[in-house]
C-alpha cells in the first residue's frame, strides 16, 4: 500500500488552494516502481471521484443561490434556475446538453441519495457509475429513491457498469413498477435519428427506437445481407447492410448515388490544383482534399459549386449585409458555413437560429459580424436576464465574448476555414537551447 501522507487540517479550501492542487500534480513522483505506479493510478482515481463529489455540492449550492437571485429579481416561477445548467457546462469545459445532465446528478446526490454521494466522496465508485444510480431510479418518488439509495449502499463497490445499472434498475422496478413501467412509455416519444461525425472521415447515423422496432429493422437487414451473400455478393455482410440501409431510406438504386445535398467548403488550390489543404464538410468536419476532390467529381451524383469569398489578411469568409431584421437565406447560410456548429464554447450542437450578437433593439444589425449561428437550446440561455454577449474586435467572424450572470466571460472564435492556419498560442514555458534549436529549424523548413 502507498504511504499516506497526512495534510495540515484547514477548516475550509479555497479556489486558490484548489488551483495549487492542479499544478501540484504535474510533479508526481515518477522515480517509482511499477507497484507504486498501480498505487498512484488508484489513488488519483479515487481524487478524481472526490472531487466530483466537490463539484456536485459546488452546483447543488450554485442553483440554490441562483434562484434566490432569480426569484428576489421577479423571475417567474416557471422560468427559475434558466441557464445556471449553461453556466456549470461553461465552467467544465462540456456541452449545455451535459449541463443540465451535472445539475440533476448535482442535485440528486445532495438532496436525495447520501449512500451513493458518500461511495462517490470516498472514491469507492466513478461520477459515472453514480450517474447511472440516479438515471435508472429517476422514475421513483423521494420516498422510493431513499430507499433504493439506501439498499444499494455497500454494493456499489464491487459492481462494474453493466452491473450498477442491472442493480439499480431490478430495485427500481421492484419499488414501483407501474412508474418504471411508464418511463418506458414515455421513452418512445424520445425516438429519433442522429447523426455524428466518426474518424477517418465516416459518420454514424443513429436511430433511438423501441426496442421491437430496432431488432425487426436491424433482423431485415441481416436477411437482406445473408442472402445477397449466398447469391455471390462479394462485398462483407457489414458492407451489405450499410450500402441497404442508405438505399432504403433514400430510395437510390445505390449506395454511392447521394441525390441530396453535401455542403463543402474547398479553397480553389486544393479543387482545382491538386492541392492538400483538407476541406470541410458542415456537419461532419474536415476531410482530405482527394477526397473531396472525388465528391465533386462524381459522375453518378449531381454537383453545384457556389462560390464564397474570403478576406485575404484572416482568411474569414466575407460577409454580406441586409438592412431587414431577420437574416435572409444567403447571410444565414454563410453563419452556418462559417461557424458550423453552435458557437457557444463546447456545445458543438447543430446551428438552428441565426442570432443578432448585439440585439436589434440595442442597435445591433443584421450583417455577419453582427451574427452567429445557435443551437436553440444556447440561444434561448442567452435571453436570461445577466447573459450578455457583445462581437470581439474585427466582429463575431473573429471573436463573440460571452458573459454569464456570475460575471465570467467566455470567448468563442469561428473554427478555421480551408487554408487559414489557427493562431500560434503564446509559450508559457521558456524553451531549452536544444528545444528552441529544434523550432527555429523547424519553423524556417
Amino acid at each position: 500500500m502507498a504511504t499516506v501522507e497526512v495534510l495540515p487540517a484547514v477548516e475550509v479550501i479555497s479556489t486558490g488552494t484548489l488551483a495549487g492542487w492542479v499544478g501540484l500534480l504535474a510533479r508526481i513522483d515518477q522515480a517509482v516502481d511499477d507497484r507504486e505506479r498501480i498505487e498512484q493510478i488508484g489513488a488519483l482515481e479515487e481524487l478524481k471521484s472526490a472531487a466530483a463529489a466537490a463539484q456536485a455540492v459546488a452546483t447543488a449550492d450554485l442553483v440554490a443561490s441562483q434562484r434566490a437571485h432569480q426569484r428576489s429579481a421577479g423571475i417567474p416561477r416557471q422560468d427559475l434556475g434558466r441557464g445556471v445548467a449553461a453556466q456549470v457546462a461553461l465552467a467544465r469545459r462540456d456541452s449545455p446538453y451535459r449541463g443540465n445532465r451535472h445539475v440533476g446528478l448535482a442535485q440528486a446526490l445532495v438532496h436525495e441519495m447520501p449512500h451513493t454521494m458518500a461511495a462517490l466522496r470516498e472514491g469507492s465508485i466513478s461520477e459515472w457509475r453514480a450517474t447511472i444510480v440516479v438515471r435508472e431510479t429517476a422514475c421513483l418518488t423521494l420516498e422510493d429513491r431513499r430507499v433504493a439509495d439506501e439498499e444499494l449502499a455497500g454494493r456499489l463497490t464491487g459492481l462494474g457498469d453493466s452491473q450498477t445499472e442491472a442493480a439499480a434498475r431490478a430495485i427500481a422496478y421492484r419499488l414501483d413498477p407501474h412508474a418504471f413501467t411508464a418511463r418506458s412509455k414515455g421513452a418512445m416519444r424520445d425516438r429519433r435519428v442522429t447523426v455524428r461525425p466518426a474518424p477517418d472521415t465516416m459518420s454514424r447515423l443513429t436511430g433511438f427506437l423501441p426496442v421491437a422496432q430496432g431488432v425487426a429493422a436491424y433482423a431485415a437487414l441481416v436477411r437482406h445481407a445473408d442472402a445477397l451473400t449466398a447469391a455471390g455478393d462479394q462485398r462483407s455482410r457489414g458492407q451489405i447492410m450499410a450500402d441497404t440501409l442508405v438505399e432504403r431510406l433514400t430510395g437510390q438504386a445505390t449506395a454511392g448515388d447521394v441525390p441530396v445535398e453535401v455542403v463543402l467548403v474547398i479553397t480553389d488550390s486544393s479543387l482545382f490544383s491538386g492541392g492538400n489543404e483538407p476541406a470541410q464538410m458542415l456537419g461532419l468536419g474536415p476531410i482530405p482534399a482527394p477526397m473531396a476532390r472525388d465528391l465533386v467529381r462524381d459522375t453518378d451524383a449531381q454537383v453545384w459549386l457556389r462560390r464564397v469569398f474570403t478576406r485575404p489578411e484572416d482568411g474569414a469568409l466575407v460577409t454580406m449585409e441586409s438592412r431587414k431584421r431577420l437574416f435572409p437565406d444567403g447571410l444565414r447560410r454563410l453563419l452556418v458555413l462559417r461557424d458550423q456548429t453552435c458557437r457557444t464554447p463546447w456545445c458543438g450542437a447543430p446551428i438552428r437560429h441565426s442570432d443578432h450578437v448585439t440585439p436589434v433593439e440595442a442597435g445591433g444589425v443584421t450583417t455577419g459580424d453582427n451574427g452567429q449561428g445557435l443551437c436553440e437550446a444556447c440561444n434561448h440561455t442567452k435571453q436570461v436576464p445577466g447573459w450578455r454577449a457583445r462581437p470581439g474586435p474585427g466582429g463575431s467572424g473573429r471573436s463573440v465574448e460571452l458573459t454569464t450572470p456570475t460575471g465570467h466571460t467566455y470567448t468563442s472564435r469561428p473554427p478555421p476555414s480551408p487554408g487559414q492556419r489557427p493562431p500560434k498560442r503564446p509559450r508559457t514555458i521558456d524553451d531549452s537551447p536544444l528545444e528552441a534549436r529544434l523550432r527555429l529549424l523547424l519553423e524556417a523548413a
